[in-house]
């Protein structure tokens, strides 16, 4: 293997990036229940349900203007071995675009299970950002054959860069099996918790959601409490004032560094 470098995903990359997403979900636990609420009785697995949802994503990114799909990929052969979805919200929003819309491709009881899971992670969302810029990376996944060889890291430090840039707080919510990798790469773990029933998700127990924040490097050593307390200020770090410089004695050309001295005779006609 090579190095895991991280490219914005491509049109002809949609079946392969979600090719990664699927296998990859269904490697880990959360994930694995994840992927059973949204797509439930192995839809994912059924025939010609691929090929749909590569067209129904092709129409989506023509429309959507705030989501952002990336892709990890081996430096050596070009395979894709990793992917990450993150809406970049660089604008405040309004209430009626960060309403929740629900799970409209399923109906009945499935939709009713799905939103039950899905709504309080938006709820949770809502609560903490409301209309406010940030980034929120909702899904990454390696496939299981690279999983353990950095591509997580590198999908991870590649959205931390992103953020650090943009000036602005990265949300995720983390699995009990990943949240060492967002702490070690300074992320903090919320107070607030979102736990999904066992009598929803099918488990013998109630499952915890960690949820993971890591402030910009321009906000120093504010916390996100801190940053929510004083009522969500920029994070933009003021552009750096010119120093003033005294004027120096001689003026040389930088070009042909010749020293221009006044005349002292007249020229020779």
């Amino acid at each position: 293997m090579g190095v895991p470098v991280v490219l914005p995903a491509l049109i002809p990359d949609i079946k392969k990036v979600y090719d990664v997403y699927f296998a990859s979900f269904k490697n880990e636990g959360m994930a694995r229940l994840m992927l059973d609420v949204i797509f439930p009785n192995g839809a994912s697995d059924a025939p010609g349900f691929r090929d749909e949802h590569a067209k129904g994503t092709l129409a989506w990114w023509h429309q959507s203007d705030l989501q952002y799909t990336f892709k990890c990929v081996d430096n050596e052969t070009g395979e894709i071995i990793g992917m990450a979805l993150a809406d970049i919200l660089m604008r405040e929003r309004t209430e009626e675009e960060r309403k929740f819309g629900g799970i409209p491709w399923l109906e009945g009881k499935d939709r009713e299970r799905a939103e039950a899971v899905v709504g309080p992670l938006a709820t949770m969302r809502e609560k903490l950002f409301g209309g406010h810029k940030h980034v929120y990376c909702h899904v990454m996944g390696v496939v299981p054959e690279y999983q353990g060889r950095n591509a997580g890291r590198a999908l991870l430090e590649f959205a931390i860069v992103t953020a650090n840039q943009l000036c602005l707080p990265l949300y995720f919510e983390s699995s009990p099996t990943t949240i060492g990798l967002y702490k070690k790469l300074g992320f903090e773990e919320l107070p607030e918790r979102i736990v999904h029933k066992a009598e929803v998700l099918g488990t013998a127990t109630d499952i915890e959601v960690p949820l993971m924040v890591r402030i910009p490097a321009s906000a120093g050593a504010m916390t996100f409490a801190q940053w929510i307390a004083s009522g969500y200020p920029s994070l933009v770090a003021p552009a750096p004032q010119p120093v003033a410089k005294s004027a120096p004695a001689a003026e040389k050309s930088d070009i042909c560094a010749v020293t221009v001295e006044p005349a002292t005779a007249p020229a020779a006609i």
